[in-house]
């Protein structure tokens, strides 16, 4: 395995990782919220 491929992997991985684990995260606080909101309306 050439290093360019070591690199890629290294720095590549964690990012899409990171970005899985928080759009995870934002689409459970998205629908906690639409969720809470139509239960307990603020007005």
């Amino acid at each position: 395995m050439s290093l360019v491929a070591v690199v890629w992997h290294f720095w590549i991985a964690p990012v899409l990782v990171g970005s899985a684990v928080l759009a995870v995260i934002a689409s459970i606080i998205g629908y906690l919220q639409q969720v809470t909101y139509k239960r307990y309306p603020r007005d």
